[in-house]
C-alpha cells in the first residue's frame, strides 16, 4: 500500500543511496549535526536525494534542484573523532518520490514525499547467476582484506539486492546510478547491470572473471 504524502527531513548529496546500502557521512554543518543527533536518539529516518544542481553546503540565495526519487536513511552509529565533526554510518531504507522541497530552520531541507513500493522478493533467475556469484567472490575477497563496503545480510539470492550492490560500485556517473535506483523492479535493474558487466568484460559468457 502506498503511503500518503507527508514530510521528511532531507540530506541532499552528490551521491545516490540504494535500499540496503551503506552510507558513510562526514557531518560538520550545524543543521545536519542536529538532524543526525535527533535521528540517533529517536530512531527516525531522513531522506537522501541526489543533487542535480546546487551545492551540498548551504549558500544563501542559491537554487537547489534535486532528483525526483530518493531513499530513506537510518543512522546506525556515530563517532566524533574531533570537535565539530561527526562520522556517521547509515543504512538505506525504502525509496520515495519527492513531490516538493523547501528550506526550513538553519536551511535544512524538508521534502513532501510519498513512499514507493519496495522490490518484491523475487527468485534470482538462472541468467543472473554469474553476476551474483561474481559479487559473492568480490565480497569474500574484500572481507579477507578487512574491507566491508556492504552491510549484511548478504542476499545474493535476491535480484534487487545483487543489482543494488553492483550499482553502488560500478564506475558509472551519478545520473546513471540514479536511473538504476529509480527502476521499479529489482530483476529489471539486474538485467541492466548484467548487460553493463558483460559489455565491459567483467562477466564473460556464463562465467565471471576472477
Amino acid at each position: 500500500m502506498i503511503e500518503d504524502v507527508h514530510e521528511l527531513a532531507l540530506f541532499p548529496l552528490r551521491t545516490v543511496l540504494f535500499p540496503g546500502g551503506l552510507l558513510a557521512l562526514r557531518v560538520f554543518e550545524a543543521r545536519y549535526m542536529d538532524l543526525v543527533t535527533r535521528c540517533l536518539k529517536t530512531g527516525e529516518e531522513f531522506g537522501v536525494v541526489l543533487i542535480l544542481d546546487g551545492n551540498e553546503v548551504h549558500e544563501p540565495g542559491t537554487t537547489l534542484r534535486l532528483a525526483a526519487v530518493g531513499c530513506r536513511a537510518r543512522v546506525l552509529d556515530v563517532d566524533m573523532q574531533q570537535p565539530g565533526l561527526l562520522l556517521v554510518r547509515c543504512r538505506g531504507g525504502g525509496r520515495f518520490m519527492l513531490h516538493s522541497h523547501a528550506p526550513g530552520a538553519l536551511g535544512l531541507q524538508t521534502g513532501r514525499i510519498q513512499a514507493m513500493v519496495d522490490d518484491l522478493p523475487a527468485v534470482l533467475d538462472a541468467r543472473h547467476a554469474a553476476a551474483a556469484m561474481a559479487l559473492g567472490r568480490a565480497i569474500a575477497a574484500l572481507d579477507a582484506q578487512g574491507q566491508k563496503p556492504f552491510l549484511p545480510p548478504y542476499r545474493l539470492d535476491l535480484p534487487g539486492w545483487v543489482a543494488n550492490r553492483w550499482a553502488e560500485v560500478l564506475p558509472i556517473g551519478q545520473l546513471a546510478r540514479q536511473r538504476l535506483m529509480e527502476l521499479p523492479d529489482g530483476t529489471q535493474r539486474l538485467d541492466v547491470v548484467e548487460r553493463y558487466l558483460r559489455q565491459h568484460g567483467i562477466l564473460v559468457g556464463a562465467h565471471a572473471l576472477q
